[in-house]
């Protein structure tokens, strides 16, 4: 029987970006398939004693730093540590990948140009013209997209997936949950890879 990971995440986490490809990778290996369930941290973090970065003491946004860069180097993996357009509303590209989802779009490649667009590419996510453009870059109908996700069915739905990551026990991003066990963070795949491989 296929196990299935639930992978709640938010668009704007560098945490999330350097994760990503490895999560795939990892669920490939162990013939997984993945639950994409993208979400917003502001449902979230009021919710379960998160605190956005900018109200985070000021010895807890040195470390996100120093970690940050000891990530990035370990797994080769360029980023922009100070982005543009960061911190930057993750509904927007929340709405738009359940957009994606409502017409039939495998959307693992464009949560991660998502992704890209704000850690490498200096782009601005919150913004519609944008997401578009990202959409466009990927041969799928931006326009079309960005409309559906403007919609209230849309984005209800998008916010159902918030409440389904609580009920999890999420209370950061990104978060991998396999039967019911959580695992918090990019830097638990390896525990989540060797679970995988017990089962």
């Amino acid at each position: 029987m296929t196990k299935t990971i639930d992978y709640f995440y938010s668009h704007v986490s560098p945490w999330t970006f350097l994760g990503h490809r490895r999560l795939i990778d990892i669920a490939a290996r162990h013939g997984a398939a993945i639950a994409f369930r993208p979400i917003t941290v502001a449902e979230v973090f009021p919710k379960t004693g998160g605190l956005p970065l900018a109200k985070r003491p000021p010895e807890r946004r040195a470390y996100r730093m120093v970690e940050l860069k000891r990530w990035s180097k370990h797994l080769g993996v360029a980023i922009n540590f100070e982005p543009k357009f960061f911190p930057a509303d993750d509904r927007p590209a929340l709405y738009l990948t359940h957009a994606a989802r409502t017409a039939g779009v495998d959307f693992a490649d464009l949560s991660y140009a998502i992704l890209k667009g704000v850690w490498q590419d200096e782009r601005n996510v919150a913004d519609w013209d944008e997401l578009k453009a990202i959409a466009d870059g990927l041969g799928l109908d931006g326009a079309a997209l960005v409309d559906q996700a403007q919609t209230e069915e849309v984005q209800t739905a998008a916010l159902a997936e918030c409440e389904a990551a609580l009920a999890a026990g999420c209370f950061g991003v990104p978060w991998y949950s396999l039967d019911g066990e959580g695992f918090w963070g990019q830097d638990r795949l390896d525990l989540l890879e060797a679970t995988l491989a017990a089962r």
